[in-house]
């Protein structure tokens, strides 16, 4: 089997971040699993807080350059993908977002992702499901079941959050020691509907 890709994209904003401390603990146990099941992996992170004014420039422009087009092309290799936001106002923040807007809305397909986020309280943990999966769902990757939230409480307090690391760590383990990376790509059921606005005229043309 050759060397697989995995591309870690976290979103957090601070030096040290405990968003980035989670994207390490997730590529660290995945890359470790692999290890153990004889895969070669090549890991690499990408730091959306190094990349914020060309992100803004890609939104206001439409032509992502410099090291976010590496960023953006490394994601579109990748043979599977960890995704990490820090959690503002229950939901992922801007800059991660923003990311995933200027990249090629195809360039995912069939890519599995973990899904992660961090935040100050449990209460935001549900941003997983209401946030990050639609949002992944939406780009037609393959989201894995397992997603991990870490509260500020979890940090060194609890063997939760390190069964969670391993777990989903082991779910996209799995998907690439058993030749499950990325799939080809499949049609898109909605890419061929009529526009409303062509349907509309025709309504008043009878």
């Amino acid at each position: 089997m050759s060397t697989l890709r995995l591309v870690a994209v976290t979103a957090g904003l601070s030096r040290p971040s405990s968003t980035r401390l989670l994207t390490d603990r997730l590529t660290g146990a995945t890359h470790r699993l692999l290890a153990e099941r004889g895969v070669t992996v090549e890991v690499e992170t990408v730091e959306l807080r190094d990349l914020a004014v060309d992100i803004a420039t890609a939104m206001t422009t439409g032509f992502p350059v410099g090291r976010l087009r590496e960023a953006l092309d490394a994601a579109a290799r990748a043979d599977a993908l960890i995704a990490v936001t820090p959690v503002f106002t229950a939901s992922y923040s801007g800059l991660f977002k923003s990311f995933f807007d200027v990249l090629d809305k195809d360039a995912l397909t069939g890519t599995p992702v973990l899904i992660a986020a961090t935040g100050g309280t449990a209460r935001h943990s549900l941003a997983l499901e209401h946030g990050l999966r639609p949002l992944f769902a939406y780009l037609r990757a393959l989201v894995l079941p397992t997603g991990v939230y870490a509260a500020s409480e979890d940090w060194g307090t609890t063997d939760g959050l390190a069964s969670r690391i391993e777990r989903a760590a082991g779910e996209l383990a799995d998907q690439l020691s058993e030749g499950r990376g990325r799939a080809g790509a499949t049609a898109d059921a909605f890419e061929d509907v009529t526009p409303f606005a062509q349907r509309l005229a025709g309504l008043y043309e009878r």
